[in-house]
């Protein structure tokens, strides 16, 4: 099985064609055992240096970890009933080895001596970083605690990885248990021509007539947009915000597992000597406090509730004097935003996705990449795990390989909602000198294209691609070497969306736009006048949309404050009540579904959005001071600067150094105001 196992092979790229459930065990079963030798052999070494000490261990560590990795990547995009089990086996062996890994209290002197040695007062910043970091999160691991309380938080952390696992395969379930055939036309009055083409081919192929409706996004998103059909959209909607909920099957609700995980949290933060886990969540963060967190939180919403006050009374006369509803439902407020919007700027969603066609979108973006730092995405070979899937190399222009990149764009079934970037493998120098690349994929859920076209953006989507292709790039253009602080590795939590939003700003330049378009049948690029109106009805409800986001990290904050048991929905009612949002119907279930605090990194977290969004405003503006002088925003100095202060340095330093580094002074927050028609 070692000769033959694909797990066991990372030479290259993975095999994720050949990775089946059956070589999990007996793969971890090898990487473990090397893992635990490599442990053995670090507690032996009397003097540690980075050549003894650090760089074995790191070895052992990466092999378990991209293997590790794989199969959890594979458990997410291409879900079978045989791979979730034997993923779900792991679940406990993999956590344990990590908790016991943060505890070792004989590892944990090591580093210490490690960092009292004249060899550490030789090291540079990143070498002094890693240390740091290390000797930091053993005491995040609780290296420190005595031995009862290391066996509570062991156990505290093998079961927050079962419950984490679990809530999110309940939401996926949930999601692909629902469908809706409908077999009269008429009930699918105002939706796009391309959305019942999909729809009927996904009744086809379940052996129905008519059309398929289900709860993934190119389903579900449009019919709350424009189907007319008021009933469906409140039986959609209803379908929606009750997933994972008590309204389902029992085994599928997540209630209960909400409750146990806050509460698990709470008890492993206040054995690390947290008042809470929101404090716990920060100690790698670039916010000191909660409080600080809360207190930039409230100041947006103050700004933003006034807007979305003046958005939710327009939409409440549209709905009443224009569609005869007696009351603003729910189910009605994308309908009736859409119907305002295409109105008030004379063009519709549906106009504009017409010319960004998926091909066009991805070799334009790739061009502005070209234009930004002189590099290119070349179609290459590679083991792959589903037939939509594509890989590229980026390369240098003399040809020399800097990474790579999966992208897989498409929903499907089995296939977890959302977007998402993540690490196939860091760049690191190896023993031999040879520099390892590194590899990223990009995960998104986009409807794809039917009866021979190819796929057509909405331009949230075209957006979308752009943030997970900042991700990528952050990981991809490192030029550090040390493998935990190359890349995305080792960045603060809530800086590590500062270069996906940065380069979602570029998604609406007239300057890059001609060269994302081609309209679908006559090939045109996108007309000004039409951009134009786009450019215009950009901050269209941005108020509205900003408090949503407030909504969620306020939410998520203050939850992971409180250290009590909390009935869920009764937080998120205040909250909406002190946000002015209007409460939702009373079966809404919002955070049961909420993937991002009890499934993802983005615990007590989630505020990272809007506080790199002040960094990612800011740093954009730079682009934009420079094309006030030269008229260009692809400015090739100015990303040539951002590359090497922000991209090229990973987490080799503090993120609030890299920025300052490119800016030459801290962020303001007068980018974001402005960029969201919320200065003044």
């Amino acid at each position: 099985m070692t000769q033959t196992n694909p797990l066991l092979d990372l030479a290259g790229l993975p095999q994720y064609d050949a990775i089946r459930p059956e070589h999990v065990n007996p793969a971890l079963d090898v990487l473990l055992e090397q893992a635990r030798a490599a442990v053995a052999q670090a507690e032996s070494v009397e003097t540690p240096s980075w050549d003894n000490f650090v760089a074995p261990s790191e070895d052992a560590m990466e092999r378990l970890g991209r293997a590790w990795g794989a199969v959890a990547h594979l458990e997410s995009v291409v879900n079978t009933p045989e791979l979730r089990e034997v993923y779900n086996q792991n679940i406990p062996r993999i956590s344990n080895f990590y908790t016991e890994l943060g505890q070792n209290e004989a590892l944990y002197a090591r580093w210490k001596q490690l960092a009292a040695s004249d060899e550490f007062a030789g090291y540079d910043q990143t070498r002094r970083t890693i240390v740091e970091h290390a000797i930091r999160d053993f005491k995040l691991s609780g290296a420190e605690l005595p031995a009862e309380q290391k066996e509570r938080f062991m156990q505290i952390e093998e079961r927050s990885s079962e419950l984490t696992t679990k809530f999110a395969q309940n939401v996926l379930d949930a999601t692909d248990a629902f469908a809706l055939y409908v077999d009269d036309e008429s009930e699918l009055a105002g939706l796009p021509d391309d959305w019942k083409a999909a729809a009927r081919i996904g009744a086809e192929a379940d052996g129905k007539t008519g059309w398929k409706v289900t709860l993934k996004m190119p389903s579900y998103l449009p019919v709350m947009q424009f189907a007319e059909n008021r009933q469906l959209r409140e039986t959609l909607y209803h379908a929606y915000v009750t997933r994972a909920s008590e309204f389902g099957p029992a085994e599928r609700d997540n209630t209960p597992l909400i409750e146990e995980i806050h509460a698990l949290r709470q008890e492993g933060a206040k054995l690390l000597g947290f008042e809470s886990f929101s404090e716990e969540s920060l100690a790698t963060k670039m916010a000191d406090t909660p409080n600080e967190v809360l207190g930039f939180l409230r100041d947006l919403a103050e700004r933003a509730q006034p807007h979305m006050i003046n958005d939710r009374a327009e939409m409440e006369r549209y709905a009443q004097e224009r569609l005869g509803y007696g009351k603003l439902e729910a189910w009605d407020v994308g309908f009736v935003s859409e119907r305002i919007r295409e109105e008030k700027y004379a063009f519709s969603e549906q106009e504009v996705k017409q010319y960004f066609t998926e091909p066009t979108v991805l070799t334009g973006l790739f061009h502005l990449v070209e234009q930004l730092y002189g590099l290119q995405f070349v179609p290459a070979d590679a083991p792959v795990w589903h037939q939509d899937v594509r890989f590229f190399e980026l390369k240098n222009r003399d040809g020399s390989l800097v990474g790579g990149l999966y992208l897989d764009l498409y929903a499907r079934d089995g296939k977890q909602g959302g977007a998402w970037m993540n690490d196939v493998r860091g760049r690191r120098k190896q023993a031999d000198g040879r520099i390892q690349t590194p590899v990223a994929l990009i995960v998104c859920n986009f409807a794809k294209g039917v009866e021979g076209r190819p796929a057509l953006l909405p331009h949230d989507d075209v957006i979308t691609l752009f943030h997970e292709a900042g991700h990528a790039l952050h990981h991809l253009l490192t030029e550090v070497d040390e493998l935990s602080v190359s890349g995305i590795s080792g960045v603060e939590w809530d800086a590590v969306e500062l270069p996906s939003q940065f380069m979602e700003n570029f998604a609406w330049e007239w300057q890059v736009l001609p060269q994302l378009t081609r309209h679908a049948d006559s090939g045109a690029a996108l007309p000004r006048a039409l951009y134009d109106k786009m450019l215009a009805a950009k901050n269209f409800q941005s108020g509205s949309g900003m408090q949503r986001q407030l909504y969620f990290s306020i939410f998520d904050m203050e939850l992971h404050q409180r250290t009590e048991p909390i009935e869920i929905k009764r937080l998120a009612e205040m909250i909406q009540g002190e946000l002015g949002i209007p409460l939702p119907p009373d079966y809404n279930r919002f955070p049961q579904s909420f993937s991002h605090i009890f499934a993802g990194g983005y615990a007590a977290g989630y505020y990272s959005y809007k506080w790199a969004e002040v960094l990612s405003a800011d740093a954009y503006a730079a682009f934009e001071e420079a094309a006030g002088k030269t008229g260009n925003v692809v400015d090739a100095t100015v990303g040539e600067r951002f590359r090497r202060e922000v991209l090229a340095r990973g987490g080799s330093r503090p993120a609030l150094e890299s920025f300052t580094a490119f800016r030459g002074r801290k962020p303001e927050i007068d980018a974001l105001l402005r960029h969201n028609g919320l200065a003044g």
